[in-house]
């Protein structure tokens, strides 16, 4: 899932995903007080805005030129300055390090690595204090043999994060519930995996 796939996969439609916050983001985040975030695979820009409206400066970073243009032309005049689209990778390219009051990471398709590398930096890129908030699919509302683009054994889920977290975070949130949103047109997507973790030190 390169960046040619996500260009072609949001450029064959005039909109991919509803506009709207994921549920698990609103929900978590609405008790902290705003500061910088990471919005990992930022897509069309909902999470990124939402967070931006709520006093949040926001580093919304995505493979996808398509998915950028479309979230810059979303942006209000007024959010502009606190919103910085960025195109990366972050399999490729970490972060820096400490500069994140909130690492958001929802439904981002991270691959396993024999060295963890870039999930290490997502992790590191967390400030002390801060919060590192996944999201996820679970996997058992996906029907039994139905042919996938990939395999989601090929990637992180919250609980094999929250295995690689050591003695400077804390483990808040470490659940499956049901969405607060309707699943996705055309899937079985009811319920959320959902790991929120603040770093000690």
């Amino acid at each position: 899932m390169d960046a040619q796939f996500w260009d072609d996969k949001y450029g064959g439609s005039e909109r991919l995903f509803s506009g709207d916050v994921n549920g698990v983001l609103a929900t978590e985040v609405a008790d902290l007080p705003p500061g910088q975030a990471l919005d990992v695979g930022c897509g069309e820009g909902a999470d990124a805005l939402w967070l931006a409206r709520r006093g949040w400066r926001v580093t919304a970073v995505d493979i996808s030129r398509v998915a950028l243009r479309r979230a810059a032309a979303a942006t209000d005049t007024e959010l502009a300055e606190r919103v910085a689209w960025t195109r990366g990778d972050p399999t490729g390219t970490p972060p820096p390090e400490g500069a994140f009051d909130l690492v958001s990471v929802q439904y981002f398709p991270l691959p396993h690595q024999p060295d963890h590398a870039a999930l290490r930096g997502l992790l590191a890129a967390v400030a002390p204090g801060g919060t590192l908030l996944v999201g996820s699919h679970d996997l058992a509302d996906l029907p039994p043999g139905q042919d996938r683009e990939f395999d989601p054994g090929d990637y992180y889920r919250p609980a094999d994060i929250a295995g690689l977290l050591d003695e400077d975070w804390t483990v808040l949130v470490d659940e499956t519930r049901p969405r607060t949103a309707p699943p996705p047109e055309g899937t079985h997507h009811v319920h959320d995996v959902v790991l929120r973790a603040r770093r000690l030190r």
